[in-house]
């Protein structure tokens, strides 16, 4: 199974209206656009039965005493961990295409329903979730997309990795609220092929992404 995207380019800079976060003169940051990025895939095995879509960062903090406070940095030597920016399942076997912005076109303050979706599927929570829960103008349960926003002074840029796993279950074994750890639990033995592809992303003027 092969994927692709006309929005970037596999192992090159995902461009800011993909993104939660783009650089600002003021503030560092500022808000994007947030649409999806647009996906398609071929080479399907025959016995698919449903997709299931995680796009995470591999690479985000572990601790986050550091993360975008003026003066300092969050240094490249430190422990990072998974960060699920999207979790879809349930997306229909003979679906090949998800086009730009079908899933997300804007910032959602507050959160974005869920868990039911377009094309039939079902979005988990991503983690901006879990950022976002001592924010009382932000706080909620994040459905779906939510596009890249790592720390404007982290030392190094971010990956952006989008994993479509054809599975042999027409519907994925999760229920009600669910998160990433969640599906990848409930897809194992049930994957027939893989394939992914990984953007990059920084809000640190100092790196070249």
């Amino acid at each position: 199974m092969k994927i692709s995207s006309q929005s970037f380019k596999d192992g090159q800079r995902i461009p800011g209206e993909f993104a939660f976060c783009i650089p600002a003169a003021e503030g560092h940051v500022c808000l994007g656009k947030n649409l999806n990025p647009q996906l398609a895939w071929t080479d399907v095995p025959a016995a698919t039965k449903s997709f299931a879509l995680i796009c995470h960062d591999p690479d985000v903090p572990s601790r986050g005493d550091d993360v975008n406070q003026e003066g300092r940095t969050v240094p490249a030597s430190l422990p990072r961990i998974d960060f699920f920016h999207w979790v879809v399942v349930d997306l229909p076997a003979e679906l090949r295409e998800i086009a730009a912005g079908h899933f997300s076109s804007e910032v959602t303050p507050g959160g974005k329903p869920g868990p039911e979706a377009a094309l039939g599927a079902r979005h988990g929570v991503n983690d901006y979730t879990a950022w976002f829960a001592g924010d009382e103008a932000m706080k909620g349960d994040y459905h779906g997309y939510d596009g890249p926003c790592p720390p404007w002074n982290d030392e190094i840029v971010h990956h952006y990795v989008f994993t479509l796993y054809a599975l042999d279950v027409p519907r994925c074994a999760v229920q009600g609220r669910f998160t990433g750890g969640d599906v990848r639990a409930a897809i194992a033995g049930h994957v027939l092929a893989e394939a992914r592809i990984t953007g990059t992303f920084t809000l640190n003027p100092s790196l070249d992404a």
